[in-house]
């Protein structure tokens, strides 16, 4: 069974001290902050730092800490279709759905779907490659019911 959970608090100290980095109140921020929200553009993330007055930042330092933190594995990351980048706090295998409207991500947890892509992807061969994961996203719009009065 997958852990369907990101990284609390101290989880996320343990990562940092992991990658020789250092649990500075920026960087706690950023992570409460993705814990909220799940997923997020650096933007979003300043606001809700600023809205709680935990740290002092800017969307530039937001975004280079969210950046860092992905490259190193700790989150990750997804473009939008309108060229933003957004952040995943969950690491943990699961799929996305992507609302093109609103420009919203969704995790959709499917642990059955996970396991049927697995499967199929261990008797496939790429030739000249090793696949080493897979990366699946659901896109649509919310659906409009038209009421009569």
């Amino acid at each position: 069974m997958n852990n369907h959970k990101c990284p609390n608090i101290e989880e996320f100290k343990t990562l940092l001290k992991k990658h020789s980095l250092k649990a500075t109140p920026q960087r706690l921020a950023v992570h409460e902050a993705m814990m909220s929200l799940g997923h997020a553009s650096a933007d979003m993330v300043t606001e809700v730092i600023k809205d709680k007055g935990t740290a002092k930042v800017t969307t530039a330092s937001v975004y280079n800490i969210l950046t860092h933190l992905a490259m190193i594995g700790v989150y990750n990351y997804r473009l939008s279709a309108n060229n933003k980048m957004y952040f995943d706090v969950n690491t943990f295998k699961h799929l996305h759905f992507y609302d093109q409207d609103n420009h919203v991500f969704k995790d959709v947890i499917d642990d059955d779907l996970v396991s049927l892509i697995e499967a199929h992807l261990s008797r496939k061969r790429v030739k000249g490659y090793r696949i080493e994961g897979f990366d699946i996203q659901l896109v649509g719009r919310p659906t409009r019911k038209k009421y009569t009065v």
